[in-house]
């Protein structure tokens, strides 16, 4: 296996960006998730996880500077925060600290392909980034990492992976990877503690690409697991990571199974 694409999301729930290398440490890969938008209304984070209120959020790009981060509109003109709480129709602050006892909604994804992405749903409540450092904006872990075989011709954007791991069997292969360790490249060394479930995120427009429903219905039918030891079987597409060594990896370093 080798590493196909890496990719870098300097800010939640916005469009990212490619990197040819990155080093990537027990933070994550260097400059992921480390900002977020603060809602003004209601002192919530801002997640495309719930896409009724928040699915524009997938028209703002985010690109790592070497002094912080730029975000850029539909246009690609750049943006202040007044500038995107405009677009968004809502106040919001960039931040790069979570306040205190901040916690992620995530809308019942399979109500909101029902329903529609308008339609008010229930929604579930967890902590931000249980397995990851302190501080981050991470859902759950540092690394989020998909198969070729598993993306099976979805962009990859749509799950907004870190590694993207060229890989020529089956789909879902990487569920086996659970409780193993994989070494990535010269330094990198991972270990894989859960998959992936998958919310209503890849189902939405993501920039230009269109709402696609079926990059949900397809896990839901094909791949339905466990994600941690307590949970119901829900769709799952690729795998979460946390860094046993640390080390900088680029496209094409090989991947290996430990």
């Amino acid at each position: 296996m080798r590493i196909a694409t890496l990719h870098r999301h300097p800010v939640k729930s916005l469009l990212g960006e490619t990197v040819p290398r990155a080093r990537i440490d027990a933070h994550g890969l260097d400059g992921d998730r480390r900002y977020a938008l603060l809602d003004l209304t209601d002192g919530r984070i801002a997640s495309a996880k719930e896409p009724r209120t928040w699915r524009r959020l997938l028209t703002l790009r985010a690109e790592r500077l070497e002094n912080g981060v730029r975000i850029t509109g539909p246009d690609g003109t750049a943006l202040d925060d007044a500038g995107i709480s405009a677009l968004l129709g809502r106040p919001v602050r960039l931040i790069d600290e979570r306040p205190p006892g901040t916690v992620l909604h995530r809308s019942v994804p399979e109500q909101v392909l029902a329903a529609g992405i308008d339609a008010e749903v229930e929604h579930t409540v967890q902590d931000f980034g249980a397995a990851a450092e302190p501080g981050s904006f991470f859902d759950f872990a540092p690394l989020h990492l998909i198969t070729t075989a598993s993306l099976a011709g979805t962009p990859a954007a749509r799950y907004r992976p870190n590694l993207v791991i060229e890989h020529d069997g089956p789909p879902y292969a990487e569920n086996a990877w659970v409780g193993r360790e994989l070494a990535v490249g010269p330094e990198l060394r991972l270990r894989v503690i859960a998959a992936t479930p998958r919310c209503a995120i890849p189902t939405l427009a993501h920039g230009p690409l269109p709402p696609d429903p079926e990059a949900l219905r397809r896990p839901a039918r094909e791949n339905r697991v466990h994600p941690l030891p307590g949970m119901p079987p829900l769709p799952c597409v690729g795998v979460y990571a946390q860094v046993v060594a640390p080390g900088t990896v680029g496209v094409g370093d090989a991947v290996a199974l430990r």
